[in-house]
């Protein structure tokens, strides 16, 4: 069951700073990066899919166990991290450490969930999956110091940490999907596209501690995703569709920004013309960016995101409950995405984001207004047998 103390434990990665011994343009959050890095890893599992020992649950799982593992060990900057990875010994116990701290937080989700989570730490060794997550994560972190290079040309271990760069990058120039972001200069501006989603903040018109990004956010949203969808039994193919919908229901806001509710609702009819505006603008300049073959998945994932979506015979089919997915279409073959379950989810996220805000000093009514509403519209909601109602109710 997932628990008020693991989802704000989750949050927690809003607030840890990157990179804060350097000159910054702006501040580098844990929670963007890790959304950053899962952008990375799915583009990059397209090419890997294939391989015998890939596997997408593992690697969605990862990506969780990875943030889990740097929500404990904050301080710990990466090249003293690394240092420590090299040592057996002590990297076993610093896992050890991590392990007893994210007990009481993962042990709810389930034995197996929390066993998954310790052999992930003490593996031996890289399959692919692994290796398409280190190199999302290098590839992530490297992106993220071409903004601080930039403002740091002389700075102290600017040069070494650009040397280290190239050379764990060059680890895994043989995995495909690094190979074709070498050669694609389109596939490059896709990942750089999603980080711009960094820099916009989300409630942006107002003060808040912390504060998060639509990127962020994103990760958020993906991660409780797949956490609920895997809660109610989900088959593979449903937790994978409900975690990336989650990565990236946001994505068009990257054209468009992110427009906050009260002005979409106030003003008849421009939702569905931004919504119009967004489609037109990913048409024509985000699905250019992408290998064909990936278009049609990604506009399931951001265009109409929060519809219960099948496909029967070939053909995408709509259903009125996520309930109707978990009775008649609970499996791979189906193609299942709960859009209703990741509405509630998005919701969920914009409560804990004004309810945390609130608990940091924020003054606005609009928090106070937003956690209010929210919470009271699903007092009383089972979707695909969650019920929100005692998850709101933990606040």
């Amino acid at each position: 069951m997932l628990r008020k103390s693991l989802l704000l434990k989750i949050f927690d990665g809003a607030y840890m700073q990157r990179w804060n011994d350097k000159l910054r343009p702006m501040e580098l959050i844990e929670l963007d990066k890790q959304a950053h890095k899962m952008v990375v890893a799915y583009f990059l599992g397209q090419f890997s899919e294939d391989n015998h020992d890939f596997d997408w649950m593992e690697l969605i799982e990862g990506g969780i166990f990875d943030l889990c593992q740097r929500l404990v060990i904050t301080d710990i900057k990466p090249p003293v991290f690394y240092k420590i990875r090299e040592d057996r010994e002590k990297y076993r116990r610093l896992n050890e450490f991590v392990i007893r701290e994210m007990e009481t937080y993962l042990t709810p989700l389930g034995d197996d969930f929390f066993d998954r989570f310790k052999n992930y730490l003490f593996r031996k060794e890289n399959n692919s999956t692994h290796r398409v997550l280190e190199a999302a994560h290098n590839y992530a972190s490297r992106w993220e110091f071409s903004l601080i290079e930039n403002l740091n040309p002389q700075g102290f271990e600017i040069e070494e940490i650009k040397k280290n760069f190239r050379e764990r990058l060059e680890k895994f120039a043989d995995l495909p999907g690094m190979i074709a972001l070498e050669e694609n200069a389109s596939f490059r501006s896709f990942i750089d596209l999603c980080g711009h989603l960094r820099f916009q903040a989300r409630w942006s018109h107002l003060h808040r501690v912390p504060k998060t990004s639509v990127l962020g956010h994103s990760l958020f949203v993906a991660i409780l995703a797949y956490l609920l969808t895997m809660e109610i039994g989900g088959c593979v193919q449903r937790r994978y569709n409900n975690f990336f919908t989650g990565l990236f229901h946001d994505l068009p806001e990257v054209l468009t920004r992110d427009i906050i509710s009260p002005i979409k609702k106030s003003i008849e009819g421009l939702d569905d013309l931004i919504k119009e505006i967004e489609v037109e603008q990913m048409e024509k300049d985000v699905y250019p960016l992408l290998p064909e073959e990936l278009v049609p998945e990604l506009k399931m994932f951001t265009q109409d995101e929060f519809s219960n979506l099948v496909t029967v015979e070939g053909k995408p089919k709509k259903v009125n409950t996520a309930q109707e997915i978990s009775q008649f279409f609970n499996e791979a073959s189906f193609n299942p995405r709960d859009g209703e379950l990741l509405r509630a989810i998005d919701r969920l996220a914009a409560f804990i984001e004004a309810r945390v805000a609130l608990e940091n000093g924020g003054v606005s009514a609009e928090f106070q207004e937003a956690a209010i509403s929210i919470k009271k519209s699903y007092s009383n909601q089972k979707i695909a047998g969650i019920n929100f109602g005692e998850i709101f109710a933990d606040f």
